[in-house]
């Protein structure tokens, strides 16, 4: 008797979540590790949120909510989309779920049939192509590379539309990337869209996260049209520092939020009554917290970006938002040192096995790019200390010095 069920030969354990795990329990047993691989902010949680939670717990908010979110919470999400994205939605429009990752993953149950593609652009978030393949759906992998930006460009979508395609996914700012589309580049885009019996998902969990005054734009702000056929996913986690929380929130089509309210409460039913409270509290109150995490995101970003640049071997393009630096290190491959590793490792895949010698020798956690559908780059989160991101980039220097012998 086979014990595991065949859908799941086809996913992978998430590689980010089992990197952090590895560098923390290094960390555990005295080692000084530096951890690029947290997908998180390193801030605490503003005292205004962890507040209403408190009282949300005072004044017994402890029981069931209903299934889709509570009743306050969704009109703040309402809300946050008319007056900062022009989106305006009713509630039955709205679910919220634990975390925007179960919103994307009952949003693609709900929708996807065998067989049905779903377009991503590379490098993706590493979750998106098992998703899809855990709802039966096929993935359709398009690279960008750095060359771009790590855009996907009209052309390129338009070439990989076939009768079979369902969803495309869009992200914006992007992880692992940092890139961010611009309204001239997410306008080429509709023009494709606009036209096709094609849903969009647009993933906006770092939507706040975006530097150098660019302007946020997702497919659903371009059009009327291209509203209706797009599912907006947003979520607390990032902008807020509220990972643990496991708030994420997704606004579109009436069917497919009421399909996803069913697939919801067959699983979990709704996200905590505690954190809902907290999300609401993160969405109407008080925004200045975010400003000064942007602004030391911002510090951190161009401070990581310049000290990589500083490597020979390492390329690496400024990220217009999140917190992450996407460097190609297509350079080091070259080295002789890198050489005879991957001849003694056997090792397939080149971002990996330069990642897994820079934890083991180098104390150092970062995630390999073929995680992300890119095996000539590595990610590294720059949510940690200025400190920590000049020591860890100065282990990584230290690492391709080593193997330039």
């Amino acid at each position: 008797m086979k014990l595991i069920a065949k859908r799941l030969d086809v996913v992978e354990p998430s590689p980010t979540l089992a990197i952090t795990a590895k560098a923390n329990q290094l960390k555990a047993s005295g080692l000084d590790v530096v951890g690029f691989g947290a997908g998180e902010p390193d801030f605490d949680t503003p005292t205004h949120i962890k507040e209403a939670a408190k009282k949300a717990m005072d004044q017994g908010k402890t029981k069931y909510t209903p299934v889709s979110g509570t009743v306050s919470l969704k009109d703040a999400i309402i809300k946050k989309f008319e007056t900062e994205n022009g989106l305006k939605y009713e509630k039955n429009q709205i679910i919220v779920g634990t975390g925007g990752k179960q919103v994307l993953y009952n949003f693609f149950m709900a929708t996807l049939n065998p067989g049905d593609e779903v377009i991503i652009p590379a490098p993706y978030w590493v979750s998106y192509a098992d998703i899809v393949r855990l709802a039966e759906g096929t993935p359709v992998i398009v690279a960008t590379d750095i060359s771009s930006g790590f855009k996907i460009t009209a052309e390129q979508l338009e070439k990989a539309i076939t009768p079979k395609t369902k969803v495309f996914i869009f992200n914006s700012p992007s992880n692992p990337t940092g890139a961010a589309y611009t309204r001239s580049d997410v306008e080429a885009l509709v023009k494709v869209l606009e036209p096709k019996d094609i849903l969009t998902v647009s993933d906006d969990i770092y939507e706040k996260i975006i530097y150098d005054g660019l302007e946020f734009v997702n497919p659903a702000m371009i059009s009327p049209k291209m509203k209706e056929k797009t599912f907006v996913i947003n979520g607390v986690s990032k902008a807020y520092s509220m990972t643990g929380w496991r708030i994420g929130y997704g606004a579109g089509n009436v069917e497919i939020v009421k399909n996803m309210d069913t697939m919801q409460g067959q699983s979990t039913s709704n996200a905590s009554s505690i954190s809902q409270a907290a999300a609401e509290a993160a969405l109407i109150g008080d925004q200045t917290p975010v400003a000064e995490m942007l602004k030391a995101f911002d510090k951190r970003r161009k401070l990581i970006v310049g000290l990589l640049r500083e490597i020979p071997g390492v390329e690496c393009r400024m990220p217009e938002g999140a917190f992450y630096a996407f460097p190609y290190i297509t350079g080091v491959y070259e080295l002789p040192g890198f050489k005879r590793l991957l001849a003694e490792k056997k090792e397939t895949s080149l971002s990996k096995l330069f990642c897994d010698v820079l934890l083991d020798k180098y104390n150092v956690a970062a995630v390999p790019g073929i995680a992300f559908g890119d095996d000539k780059a590595i990610r590294l989160s720059y949510a940690l200390g200025d400190k920590d991101i000049e020591k860890g980039v100065a282990r990584i220097k230290q690492m391709v010095e080593d193997l330039q012998k």
